[in-house]
């Protein structure tokens, strides 16, 4: 098994997704939650941890970064982790074993998780996709008193490693990556692509529509431009009521999928607006493009958001009518062309926001 199980979009992300959840889920302690119902457990309640009680199949949620709150959901609700499975590592990590560091983590999940977790998807897991496989581990203090089973999962991340809600299985999910008409994407420091924003902040693109690409064998590159960029044209003329975006620097764009997505299922594909990349990196800009007369946007569930942040990003493809995009790793697996340096080189573009 190689570490492109949890790859999404490229390693860079791989390293700041398991960074970020090793740090968010191997916290020492987690509150414990009574049997068959939630609340304080009375005097003499018989007690269980909700995570380490967790089978495949179950869903966990929690509201607080120190997870304290931590508690079994429905998988149709938001939740934030999907358990794949369950390991035991005692074999290879005694009692007297230390706890293992980020760098030992990410190759136990990589031995015990990644194939546990593609034979829960039924064998279809894409690389390039909204999931990333890792393991929810017991914390030191659970660890230095024998505990040495593990839940593996599958979790949402974003494109700079923050968790994002998941709603419903993963095992029946279009696993591309994929964010809701109205989203902004933020902007690293480095000028490639963050996780989901107010679009009044600073941001790379927002997202004008989502869409389903033709079925079929997978379509090479070319095709799926060529098809894309109709649609996209469509949807982001429909978005901003016609207005002239080039007017304001920004461009529409759109993705592609890659063949290991393909195979895995994924179908969809994101149009989005941005401004024109300037020095082999994205600008940010700042506002919405929507048009402020159209009805309220409706989701089949609540806006995209993310509270936690995490380190190393990558960017995302940035295919237009122009035939400008970033130079940054492809989420698709795509090559990025050169960006046209004939274009503006605004570094930052702020339109009125209509939301």
């Amino acid at each position: 098994m190689t570490a492109r199980w949890f790859r999404r979009g490229d390693h860079l992300v791989m390293l700041g997704a398991s960074a970020g959840a090793f740090l968010l889920l191997a916290l020492s302690t987690f509150t414990s939650w009574p049997v068959g119902a939630g609340g304080l457990a009375g005097a003499g309640a018989t007690t269980v941890n909700p995570v380490m009680a967790a089978q495949a199949g179950d869903c966990l949620n929690w509201t607080r970064k120190d997870l304290a709150d931590v508690a079994k959901v429905d998988c149709a609700s938001q939740h934030l982790f999907e358990v794949t499975g369950v390991a035991d590592i005692s074999a290879a990590h005694g009692p007297q074993a230390p706890f293992p560091d980020d760098a030992q983590w990410q190759q136990i999940s990589q031995e015990q998780c990644a194939k546990m977790s593609l034979d829960y998807l039924g064998g279809k897991f894409d690389p390039f996709g909204k999931y990333t496989v890792g393991p929810l581990n017991p914390g030191e203090r659970l660890w230095g008193e024998g505990q040495r089973t593990l839940r593996c999962g599958l979790q949402v991340a974003g494109p700079a490693g923050g968790l994002l809600p998941a709603y419903g299985t993963a095992r029946t999910q279009d696993q591309s990556d994929v964010y809701d008409p109205g989203v902004c994407l933020g902007i690293t420091e480095t000028r490639s692509v963050a996780d989901p924003v107010e679009c009044v902040q600073p941001h790379t693109f927002e997202i004008t529509g989502v869409v389903a690409l033709p079925p079929g064998e997978f379509p090479a590159a070319e095709a799926q431009d060529d098809f894309m960029a109709g649609e996209c044209a469509r949807i982001t003329a429909e978005y901003t009521g016609g207005v002239d975006i080039r007017a304001q620097g920004l461009i529409f764009t759109w993705d592609t999928r890659a063949p290991e997505s393909w195979a895995a299922g994924s179908r969809l594909a994101n149009c989005k607006v941005g401004a024109t990349p300037t020095d082999g990196g994205l600008t940010a800009w700042q506002g919405s493009v929507r048009n402020p007369n159209a009805p309220p946007l409706t989701t089949s569930n609540p806006p995209q958001t993310t509270a936690v942040q995490q380190a190393d990003a990558t960017g995302a493809p940035l295919h237009s009518e122009s035939n400008t995009s970033s130079a940054a790793p492809s989420s698709s697996g795509t090559k990025p062309s050169k960006p046209d340096e004939s274009e503006t080189t605004t570094a930052t573009t702020t339109t009125t926001p209509s939301r």
